[in-house]
């Protein structure tokens, strides 16, 4: 669906489900240079289970309008805003990868607006390594190799999917060829950026669930764990032989924990 926010076209998919105002709301917030397709199965999983689904692609992203917005604050104000104009009440807040940090953001300073939060693929703080990020400075395609790549387990860059001729590596590596010009740059520039995450971390109330990859080579487990040290109330389900891409490489698994909090 489209609609507008801060004048700017915004495409949201809500996983082909109804949205009913009697029924609690879940947002998907995705990753740098990704859009709402990352979430496609989790969306009509959570439709399905009579959720209010909402994964909008952030400004410059997939199917809206705009340009990418340049730092984590900014996307955790444009989320206060999206929930504003699709009068959405009490969600549970979904984050991946650089989403992750938006929802820790979103959480730190609008705590009452949120019923509960997931952190998928978190990290503090979220450095992004010079050649990474200098190739996406340069749009060079060496950035979405080295991306999809550290992205991926041992396991899932050898196959091992479990849908017949699905190749994981080659849907992360469409995904990301997908995003115009200098959006990966601004969004991994956003992340490396972003360095009072432990602060914020120690102010969040809300309920939390945290999912590490254990082989995730984007966000370092150990600094995942940080995360959840210095949030009161939080949980945290760990992935075996998973990398940072959790929504293809273990989809089961991390649908059966997000169905536990949100």
């Amino acid at each position: 669906m489209y609609f507008d926010v801060n004048g700017n076209k915004t495409f949201c998919s809500n996983g082909s489900g109804s949205l009913d105002p009697q029924q609690a709301s879940v947002i998907f917030i995705h990753g740098a240079g990704l859009d709402h397709s990352s979430f496609v199965m989790a969306c009509r999983y959570f439709a399905r289970q009579h959720y209010n689904v909402y994964a909008p692609d952030l400004p410059g992203h997939g199917r809206s309008a705009g340009q990418p917005l340049s730092s984590i604050t900014a996307m955790a104000d444009w989320i206060k805003a999206l929930m504003d104009a699709l009068h959405i009440d009490q969600p549970a807040l979904v984050g991946y990868s650089m989403g992750s940090l938006v929802a820790l953001q979103f959480a730190a300073e609008y705590p009452q607006l949120l019923r509960s939060l997931a952190l998928v693929g978190t990290s503090i703080p979220m450095p992004v390594a010079d050649p990474l990020l200098d190739a996406a400075r340069d749009n060079q395609h060496d950035a979405i190799d080295m991306a999809n790549t550290w992205s991926h387990s041992r396991g899932a860059q050898l196959g091992g999917n479990e849908s017949p001729g699905m190749s994981m590596m080659m849907s992360g590596q469409r995904l990301l060829e997908q995003a115009g010009q200098d959006v990966f740059f601004t969004d991994l520039n956003a992340c490396n950026e972003f360095t009072d995450s432990l602060e914020l971390a120690q102010k969040i109330q809300t309920e939390t669930l945290l999912i590490v990859g254990e082989q995730d080579q984007m966000t370092a487990p150990v600094n995942a764990l940080q995360v959840a040290n210095n949030i009161a109330k939080c949980r945290v389900q760990k992935l075996s032989q998973c990398g940072h891409a959790m929504f293809s490489e273990q989809p089961n698994q991390v649908l059966d924990a997000l169905i536990s909090i949100v």
